[in-house]
């Protein structure tokens, strides 16, 4: 497949049109790899990381069957099989042309790692990085700081989008990136109130950045790709789902410097964000709201339960990034979704049972207590006689 991309004209001609880089052929087989894989998926990640996004590509779509060396490790052949039944259903160099034409036609730019634009924060997430960026705008905004992830419920109340409208319009105006997820509610809230502070905004889709999502945004996200950035991992002509929604929540919590949950259902989506920027070591700020609020259950349970700081004004905001100095430690639960999962069912205030946290997690107790060895022995986790709790964020010297 790779060798019928980079010596198509049609494709090399497009590539260079959407990348301002000289590597054609690292841009041609990293947007390949959106096509081929979906969000976060660790196999892709560990091919590209090991062997770079060209022969990574001539591996997934091979024939080789024995073990793929990656530095001290190896995939075996059957996670490679896996991830072969995974990938080649969708590796057609037509898919790929299509998804080029596509992000050509509404001046979308690719952004690969190594280009000026490429937000180096987004490597803390390690095999889940994003492989490439597609972005509809200012490509610069991803590099731009202090970057603040506002988010919260799409069924927001009046409360909720007057604060969120409140601290993204502040934050804003005093140079802060807006980046959220252009939902309903307190996503667009906070968005709107960034571009009309004049300031900047950056939304994360879960489709491509040639769909507007949800139609009833369709005049915001317009207005976003104009004045600041829309921004996804999959490639143009990508439909939006559930699985995509939760994987783009990563990329939101790994480009902020710190994310504050405005208002949030105790079982809201927002609350995935969260737990990704605790796992990264994000500083993490919630708003409360009456004890009565179902709205607000999920940002009181943030502040009981994972050291969410609280948050009531912009200036506090400010506080929680302004300590920020490139030297956060990441988590090993970057590296492995089952580690985030168990991170995110701890705290440091309570203990729990291997029992509750599988309960939580939604992992068997089995995996749990192997998971919780080994975040144990990397420092992540405490143990003493009331059970498990999850150890306060490192940060390096």
């Amino acid at each position: 497949m790779i060798e019928v991309l980079l010596t198509d004209p049609e494709i090399v001609a497009l590539v260079r049109r959407i990348h301002l880089g000289d590597e054609v052929g690292e841009s041609i087989a990293r947007a390949a790899w959106t096509v081929i894989a979906e969000p976060g998926d660790a196999v892709a990640g560990t091919l590209i990381e090991a062997l770079g996004a060209v022969d990574a590509l001539r591996i997934a779509v091979g024939d080789e069957t024995s073990l793929v060396s990656v530095g001290g490790g190896a995939v075996s052949s059957r996670v490679l099989d896996d991830g072969r039944a995974r990938w080649r259903p969708r590796a057609e160099p037509r898919a790929v042309s299509a998804a080029l034409r596509g992000a050509a036609s509404v001046g979308a730019q690719l952004v690969i790692p190594g280009d000026a634009a490429w937000p180096d924060s987004l490597d803390d997430l390690g095999v889940h990085a994003p492989s490439a960026l597609w972005v509809r705008g200012r490509a610069d905004l991803l590099r731009d700081a202090p970057r603040v992830a506002i988010v919260g419920a799409r069924a927001s109340s009046g409360y909720g989008e007057h604060v969120a409208t409140e601290l993204a319009g502040d934050l804003a105006a005093t140079g802060a990136v807006i980046v959220s997820g252009g939902a309903y509610g307190i996503d667009g809230a906070a968005h709107r109130a960034a571009l009309g502070a004049q300031g900047a905004t950056i939304a994360f889709l879960a489709g491509g950045v040639d769909r507007a999502y949800p139609a009833g945004h369709q005049t915001l996200l317009r207005q976003i790709a104009e004045e600041g950035a829309l921004v996804s991992e999959p490639p143009c002509g990508t439909a939006p789902t559930k699985w995509r929604f939760l994987a783009r929540n990563r990329l939101i919590a790994a480009l902020g410097h710190a994310t504050v949950v405005v208002e949030a259902g105790r079982r809201s989506g927002s609350l995935n964000t969260a737990g990704h920027a605790a796992a990264l070591g994000r500083p993490l700020g919630a708003v409360p709201g009456a004890v009565t609020s179902a709205s607000s259950a999920g940002c009181h349970r943030l502040l009981r339960e994972y050291d969410a700081q609280c948050v009531t004004s912009a200036s506090e905001v400010r506080e929680l990034f302004g300590s920020i100095d490139g030297s956060v430690e990441v988590s090993s639960a970057a590296m492995d979704p089952h580690h985030t999962r168990v991170l995110d069912a701890m705290s440091t205030r309570s203990r729990l049972s291997i029992d509750e946290v599988a309960r939580r997690s939604g992992l068997s107790p089995d995996r749990v207590r192997s998971v919780l060895g080994l975040l144990h022995l990397e420092g992540d986790v405490a143990r003493d006689d009331g059970g498990w709790r999850r150890a306060p964020a490192r940060r390096k010297g």
